[in-house]
C-alpha cells in the first residue's frame, strides 16, 4: 500500500526514529518509536511487523503466521532474560494502523496490578528512556536474536 506508514517505514520512505531490531523475508521488528514531542517511551515495548501489507491475523499465510509465533516465543525469551521482565503480553489492537503490528511488551517487576495488560506503558515508574536508550535495548536484543537462531 503506497500510503501505508508501516509499508513506507519498511521501504525506508520515512524515519521513525525506532530502533530496527531484526528483519527477514516474512517481518520486521521493531522498538516503539517516540512519537510527537515524547522525549521517552516504555523501554522494551517492541512491534512485529509482517512485511506484506496485510490488516489482520486471519490474513496470514501459515509460513507468515509460523515466523511470527516464532519471533513472539523468542522475544518473550528474550526480554525475559535481557531486561528481567517478570511477563511478557503479546497485543493486536489494530485500530489505527490498517497494517497488521503485534505489540510486545514486558512487565517489569513492581508494576502494579492496575496498570498489568494494555495499560501497562501508563505505568508512571515504568522503565523509561530516550533514543539512546532505545537504541542500546535494541542493540541488546539483536546480539540475542543471533545467538537464538544459532541455537
Amino acid at each position: 500500500m503506497p500510503d501505508c506508514f508501516i509499508c513506507k517505514k519498511h521501504r525506508s520512505e520515512i524515519s521513525t526514529k525506532a530502533g530496527w531490531i531484526y528483519g527477514d523475508e516474512h517481518l520486521q521488528v521493531f522498538h516503539r518509536p517516540l512519537l510527537g514531542q515524547e522525549k521517552k517511551v516504555y523501554l522494551g515495548y517492541l512491534m512485529i511487523e509482517p512485511n506484506r501489507h496485510i490488516q489482520g491475523l486471519d490474513e496470514l499465510e501459515d509460513i507468515e503466521a509460523q515466523a511470527v509465533g516464532v519471533m513472539q516465543a523468542r522475544l518473550s525469551r528474550i526480554l525475559k532474560r535481557e531486561l528481567k521482565a517478570e511477563h511478557v503480553y503479546s497485543f493486536v489492537i489494530g485500530n489505527h494502523v490498517p497494517h497488521l503490528h503485534i505489540h510486545i511488551v514486558p512487565r517489569y517487576p513492581g508494576a502494579p496490578r492496575e496498570y498489568w495488560g494494555v495499560r501497562i506503558d501508563e505505568w508512571p515508574d515504568a522503565p523509561r528512556g530516550g533514543q539512546a536508550e532505545i537504541m542500546t535495548i535494541c542493540e541488546k536484543l539483536r546480539e540475542s536474536l543471533i545467538l537464538e537462531n544459532k541455537s
